[in-house]
């Protein structure tokens, strides 16, 4: 750790010939911390090196760097004065995975979701333009990697950038990753132009000779044939054509040549791109051969690479099972994702169905406006994708879908509270963002045959579907005497059991269940009240009758949602009760940090020990 302690107190002044023993270092600090946490492996361990010249080049905390996506900045928040803290990655009250404004000064953007980086460092170098005097002299930068460049943010950023400043830099870290391989025309270019080494060395050969000759009119003539020059190595030249001067493909793990590019690039009086080639998973055998698998890694053994502890079937899994199955029967499925095949469970679906299979990249407002095309062509899309990656799209599920009801499934995984990402993945929002929509169904399951249930129901119905899903297990069948969905229809679990004269109903959604089941236990045996519970299953619609009916006898009605209470499902359950008792547990409207679930519910309340007492008191 002595080589970290050094460099982060003076980057400037650590000896040059020990740069790359400072790479190992911060990659083992890197893989211990990661092994014991559990976080973002393969992508911050492919950018130590380039981190590395940002920090001998720039000033952390005068010239901003944003990051996108930021799941690659281990090495940053280590060099950075954050090493002593590393030890507390992910943990509840510790540093973030992510880059935070709240958390450093050297974080210039938080960078969670895909997208952000050159829209925001575009805004602050007008910032800088704006004002006088010594912030002129800074310098902004964009470093974007794991196919953030391919959102539709990105591309409309870059149609601005010489319009908006004239000092730039962007960073394209091109490690030929999102989180599953990169698809599309953009990643298919770059892998030309890291093909292209020919190019580069001509270029490189004719400006350090006109250079080293003082001959000004060569270089200068050179740049102006330069673009018809590139063409004869690469077919489409899409920086350039963009006003944005290009350098590269550079070697993302030789410091000494990234720093050098980074001075000239500093210097420059033009909006920069320098293309740097990295390798995610550098370092850590197991992760260079399987970036993907290691993107997001469990705590594991770093001899062997194996997880410490086996999971259980998950959510995702279960969905892809499903589908798959019903996809053997039903030519008219289909399944789309964005950059997340492995994440959403979709690898036995792409195995079996490949043609009837597609990753759209990082963009998630074409992939639900794609899946909407299909639907209105006559197929059935199940579009997957993580709830706080969804937000992203809200507008195309309200314009493309909703609008004109049609049948198109949104399969939201990760709904609820994710744990160790924090407050940027947490899927609170999405039953608030829907339930106004119209034409839209939107459920949650309790286990997978409920989830089965759900999938046959949303191919049998002809309007826009929803089903929210959270990360973690789920149960086979929670259930014995399981019976399938019906829409509109809730299904009572556990039917009061008390002598005591006060009555609750709890209506609990999905992953609530157990803890609200834990709750009625607990409530008879202490004699406070007789208590039922619900699967509402249907979010909207909502099974107004069995509610009324509860009502009627007298009833007081609570509700635990794993989402936002403004506006989300006990919302829509005080509406229909207007003159009903109704106590609402759920998420406030305050971020929420990270940390495990069991350590967040037990703090929001929302654990079956707190829920017991809230619903103690009359």
């Amino acid at each position: 750790m002595e080589l970290i302690e050094q460099f982060s107190k003076s980057p400037k002044d650590f000896p040059e010939k020990q740069l790359d023993d400072l790479a190992k270092e911060v990659r083992a600090r890197i893989i211990e911390v990661v092994s014991k946490n559990g976080g973002h492996l393969a992508s911050s361990l492919g950018a130590v090196e380039l981190i590395i010249a940002l920090l001998r080049v720039f000033d952390s905390e005068k010239d901003p760097v944003v990051w996108d996506v930021g799941h690659q900045t281990y090495a940053w928040k280590i060099l950075t004065g954050r090493n002593s803290d590393f030890d507390t990655l992910r943990k509840k009250g510790g540093i973030s995975g992510f880059p935070r404004r709240d958390e450093s000064k050297s974080d210039a953007f938080v960078a969670g979701h895909a997208g952000v980086a050159i829209s925001a460092a575009l805004g602050l170098a007008a910032a800088r333009d704006q004002k006088n005097g010594e912030a002129n002299k800074s310098t902004v930068v964009a470093v974007v990697g794991d196919a953030a460049l391919a959102n539709g943010i990105s591309l409309e950023a870059l149609n601005n950038a010489t319009a908006t400043t004239k000092r730039f830099i962007l960073i394209l870290n091109d490690n030929k990753m999102s989180i599953s391989q990169n698809v599309g025309a953009l990643s298919r270019h770059f892998a030309r132009v890291l093909a292209s080494r020919r190019y580069n060395k001509a270029k490189s050969g004719i400006e350090s000779f006109a250079k080293r000759l003082h001959l000004h009119w060569l270089s200068n003539r050179y740049h102006a044939i330069e673009s018809r020059i590139k063409s004869l190595f690469v077919k489409n030249v899409f920086f350039e054509d963009l006003g944005l001067r290009y350098i590269g493909p550079l070697d993302g793990h030789n410091i000494k040549r990234l720093i050098k590019a980074l001075t000239i690039a500093r210097d420059y009086n033009r909006p920069i791109v320098l293309h740097v080639a990295t390798q995610k998973g550098r370092g850590y055998e197991y992760a260079e051969r399987n970036p993907a698998q290691w993107h997001g890694a469990a705590p594991f053994d770093i001899q062997s690479g194996k997880p410490l502890s086996q999971p259980a079937l998950g959510f995702s899994e279960a969905f892809g099972d499903a589908i798959t199955d019903a996809a053997k029967s039903d030519k008219r499925i289909i399944a789309i994702t964005a950059a997340m095949r492995s994440g959403t469970g979709l690898d036995t679906f792409y195995q079996k169905f490949p043609e009837r299979f597609f990753d759209v990249g990082i963009c998630e407002e074409h992939a639900v406006s794609f899946a909407a095309g299909l639907a209105a062509g006559g197929m059935r899309p199940f579009i997957a994708i993580y709830s706080s990656f969804a937000q992203r799209a809200i507008d195309s599920v309200f314009h493309d879908i909703c609008l004109q009801d049609l049948p198109a499934t949104l399969c939201l995984d990760r709904a609820g509270i994710v744990g160790a990402d924090g407050m940027t993945h947490h899927g609170l929002y999405d039953i608030s963002l829907l339930r106004p929509f119209p034409n839209i169904v939107i459920a949650q399951p309790r286990d997978k045959v409920i989830l089965q249930s759900l999938i046959k129901l949303s191919l049998e119905n002809s309007h826009p579907f929803a089903i929210r899903y959270p990360r973690g297990r789920c149960p086979e069948k929670l259930l014995e005497d399981s019976s399938s969905a019906q829409i509109g229809k809730a299904q009572i679990i556990r039917m009061p059991k008390g002598s005591a004269k006060r009555k609750i109903w709890i209506w609990a959604l999905g992953d609530m269940l157990p803890a609200a089941l834990d709750a009625a236990e607990k409530l008879e045996a202490d004699d406070i009240a007789s208590v039922g519970v619900v699967d509402p299953i249907f979010i909207k619609p909502l099974d107004y009758k069995l509610l009324q009916r509860q009502i009627e006898t007298g009833a007081e009605i609570a509700t635990i949602e794993n989402g936002v209470l403004q506006g989300g499902f006990g919302s829509a359950i005080l509406e229909a009760t207007p003159h009903g008792k109704v106590t609402r547990l759920g998420w406030g409207d305050a971020p929420i940090e990270h940390g495990t679930p069991e350590e967040l519910f037990k703090e929001a309340g929302l654990d079956a020990e707190a829920i017991t007492k809230r619903l103690s008191q009359k």
